[in-house]
């Protein structure tokens, strides 16, 4: 996985999986394995963030800031926490977890979403030479079409205002718009299920949430997701191929072109940010929407948050 992969002729050495699934038994178990050892193989030094064996608190509170808060009386978790973090007074969970983030050349978050069985996984990695590379790459089973609240409470926590995202730092002018971030989950659904037709739905409207709303909202550059269909059908040999396909695409990974999303500068910010009429007039000819969440009232762009260039 990810192999030669330099940045400035420093070699990634660090990897970080911040994992949540309660199954040491599970097909996400198997594939946080098989990427622990793809990585230790290229000389890798991996660590693990367990969340469910961490007890890692979901929940955002005061809790998560020492000493007074600013405003106790109308307390602003966002506000408060920036301040926090800045003045070095944010929970020691949330401050381990920064540290990881910082010192990682890699790191991997394997985690469950829920209802529909599915396995997501944000492979995040960070270089700090002249400049940071960061994969971000989160596995889990779908629950409720969202992250289960453990994930999201690893989100809504450690992704922190001022540490993350500021309303000036965000999407293409994001803080981690020199990083890299994916997808890479298993279905408990045929994928005829998660089609326009389906019953589940298109699964480009499904992912818009959180590769649109926390991914590149932080400004990473979203890879597209690797999607694994039903395996609790499969058969064991053919779950194994499903494994050995992800190694393959794990190495050539680094190279691949993220998804398409409209860059801060198409929207005005005086007129609310809505799209510029240069936007519009460019996307006139075209049967589709910009995007699944711009739609223009057109049909959506037919796989455009499932592949690249589309």
């Amino acid at each position: 996985m990810f192999v030669g992969l330099w940045v400035r002729n420093m070699a990634v050495k660090t990897v970080l999986i911040v994992y949540a699934h309660q199954s040491a038994g599970s097909f996400n178990a198997a594939i946080k394995d098989a990427t622990v050892d793809v990585l230790k193989n290229q000389g890798c030094n991996v660590l693990v963030s367990d969340l469910y064996e961490m007890n890692f608190k979901a929940t955002a509170t005061k809790d998560d800031i020492t000493g007074a808060v600013k405003n106790s009386e109308h307390f602003c978790y966002g506000e408060e926490t920036m301040l926090a973090w800045q003045e070095g007074r944010l929970a020691s969970d949330i401050v381990e977890e920064h540290k990881k983030l910082k010192e990682a050349d890699i790191v991997i978050f394997q985690v469950m979403l829920l209802f529909i069985r599915n396995w997501i996984l944000y492979i995040l990695f960070v270089s700090f030479g002249y400049f940071m590379f960061f994969v971000c790459l989160l596995q889990f089973p779908m629950y409720w079409f969202s992250v289960p609240a453990i994930m999201k409470g690893w989100m809504d926590r450690v992704l922190t205002l001022g540490f993350a995202y500021t309303s000036e730092k965000r999407y293409s002018a994001g803080i981690f718009r020199e990083k890299k971030a994916m997808l890479s989950f298993t279905t408990g659904s045929h994928e005829t299920m998660f089609s326009s037709n389906g019953i589940n739905g298109d699964l480009n409207v499904t992912l818009w949430p959180v590769q649109n709303g926390v991914l590149n909202y932080c400004g990473f550059q979203v890879l597209a997701p690797q999607v694994f269909w039903a395996p609790t059908h499969l058969s064991s040999e053919a779950r194994d191929s499903l494994l050995k396909d992800w190694r393959t695409r794990l190495q050539g990974l680094l190279s691949e072109v993220p998804l398409s999303f409209p860059p801060i500068d198409s929207f005005d910010e005086v007129k609310g940010f809505q799209l510029k009429p240069e936007v519009h007039e460019k996307q006139a000819d075209s049967p589709f929407g910009l995007t699944v969440g711009h739609h223009l009232e057109k049909p959506l762009p037919p796989h455009s948050q499932m592949k690249a260039g589309v």
